[in-house]
């Protein structure tokens, strides 16, 4: 089975083009070294909820979007060696993360492995 990495992340509206750049960079700088896939998606048919939903984990406010996201790996060990070397490529150290268009504070994320695995991505053999 995979391993992924997933987060989700408030997005300021009026910064989206600048986001989906950062994204469209991230996106490369990843499978440049090694990720099997990695995609984000803005919110758009996601209910408010009662006692939780998305929008309450990140404190979402009027003027911000939410976006989640995930990168796909082979294994957790193949992950570490990926996300270490994503965040020493100049690409990355090159981004401003001090003016970023979201707010890292309430960004949450989190690594998985996979129970369940079917689709377009073929299975790595182990």
């Amino acid at each position: 089975m995979f391993y992924l990495d997933t987060y989700v992340i408030p997005v300021k509206k009026n910064r989206l083009d600048e986001y989906k750049t950062m994204s469209k960079l991230s996106a490369q700088v990843w499978l440049d070294h090694g990720a099997l896939f990695y995609t984000e998606a803005l919110a758009d048919d996601v209910s408010l909820g009662d006692l939780t939903s998305y929008y309450k984990s990140v404190d979402l406010k009027d003027d911000e979007v939410l976006v989640t996201g995930f990168a796909v790996y082979k294994n957790k060990e193949d992950r570490d060696r990926i996300k270490k070397e994503v965040m020493d490529d100049d690409r990355m150290k090159k981004m401003d993360f001090d003016n970023a268009p979201f707010d890292m504070q309430r960004m949450y994320w989190g690594g998985f492995s996979s129970i369940t695995a079917l689709g377009g991505i073929e299975q790595p053999k182990l």
